[in-house]
This record gives C-alpha cells, sequence and structure tokens, in this order.
C-alpha cells in the first residue's frame, strides 16, 4: 500500500522509536540495520538497500511517497506499544 506523508512526519516517527527497535526491525524484515534507517530517510547505499521510499522538495522536509508501508507500519506499532 502506498503512503505520502512529509519528510519532517517520517523523521519525528523514526525519531519517537525506543532504543533498539531500528535493530529489531532489521531481524524482524531481514534487512541490514542501515536499510532500515534509509527507509527514514537515511543515505547510507553502502551498507543498506534503497527501500522504496520517493522524496520531492516541498514544505516541512519535502513529501515522501513511500511504495511499501510494512516497516513505517511496524514503526508505529512499535511507539504505540511503548506508549502503553
Amino acid at each position: 500500500m502506498e503512503r505520502k506523508m512529509t519528510f519532517n512526519e517520517l523523521r519525528k516517527i523514526k525519531d519517537s522509536l525506543p532504543d533498539g527497535s531500528i535493530k529489531k526491525m532489521a531481524q524482524e524484515f531481514d534487512v541490514t540495520e542501515e536499510t532500515v534507517r534509509n527507509y527514514f530517510g537515511g543515505a547510507n547505499y553502502t551498507n543498506g538497500a534503497a527501500v522504496g521510499i520517493h522524496m520531492e522538495p516541498g514544505p516541512n522536509g519535502g513529501i515522501v511517497l513511500i511504495d511499501d508501508t510494512k516497516i513505517l507500519d511496524r514503526a508505529k506499532q512499535i511507539i504505540e506499544a511503548e506508549a502503553v
């Protein structure tokens, strides 16, 4: 499922993740930690893969179009579980 959001919204989700979440998601999705970081706007393609996000310039850091939301959805689940 495709989703649009601002880059700032995407970074806020990443910044809200508890310690160890990037590693946990990397293990769950069988990707490198850098690949998960790239999903949230990182750009380390030496140690991580491209992840199907497309950025367009604009306000609030620009618009991000996410092709596959499974990492985003999992990140939101982790954040919600921490809030309980």
